[in-house]
């Protein structure tokens, strides 16, 4: 039987039916010996940045993200919420997109109301690796914006709401541009999947095949 693929997880060790991307956060670093062997990702959370040290902290990023079992930056990004100025945050989540260059890795981004100054960013810089907004729970017109720069999308928790913007963003957002994920959260990842095929009106099956096929065509494998 095919494996869940779980986008986005801080739930360490995984579930033996699915094949998860665990979140290394800055802060743990230590654990990097007991998620090798596991696909995860590295980066500094904006939550977690530190504005005197981020280059020391990018630097810890670096050592990991040689790793051939990191397979994305991130969590990185924008976050209107806390304290660190925007500008700041922009500095930090440049420089990972840079080192993401030069491994030629995805990027995982965290944004929360910062999306236009995402998207100003992103015609400014014009990276060249795929970035993918996780945990996105926006209004379509918004997930349409981002679109139309070649953003991916990674849905979770929200898709049990059938009012959620995740419900709504999931109908109008092509089979080949999003992923599924639990997060920080318990939530099985299968229920995540069942409420998304509910949605879509398709089998879970086929939607476990689709997104399969999207991980293929963003990590080349």
């Amino acid at each position: 039987m095919t494996q869940f693929l779980n986008f986005h997880t801080h739930n360490f060790p995984p579930n033996t039916d699915e094949k998860s991307i665990y979140n290394l956060l800055i802060q743990d670093i230590g654990r990097f010996d007991e998620v090798k062997g596991q696909w995860f990702s590295a980066g500094i959370h904006p939550w977690y940045a530190e504005a005197q040290h981020w280059q020391q902290q990018l630097g810890a990023v670096e050592q990991m993200a040689v790793d051939t079992n990191v397979i994305a930056l991130g969590e990185c990004g924008l976050d209107r919420g806390i304290a660190l100025p925007l500008a700041a945050q922009l500095e930090i989540f440049d420089a990972q997109v840079q080192l993401a260059q030069r491994l030629r890795k995805p990027v995982i981004i965290h944004c929360v109301r910062a999306f236009n100054e995402l998207l100003q960013w992103k015609k400014k810089a014009k990276p060249t690796v795929l970035l993918i907004i996780h945990g996105f729970n926006n209004n379509p017109e918004t997930a349409q914006q981002l679109m139309a720069h070649d953003f991916y999308f990674s849905l979770g928790t929200p898709l049990l709401r059938p009012e959620s913007n995740a419900a709504k963003v999931v109908k109008c957002l092509p089979l080949t541009r999003f992923f599924l994920e639990n997060d920080d959260h318990d939530t099985p990842i299968e229920k995540i999947y069942e409420a998304a095929a509910a949605t879509l009106e398709i089998s879970v099956d086929a939607l476990k095949t689709q997104i399969w096929t999207n991980f293929a065509a963003v990590f080349n494998r």
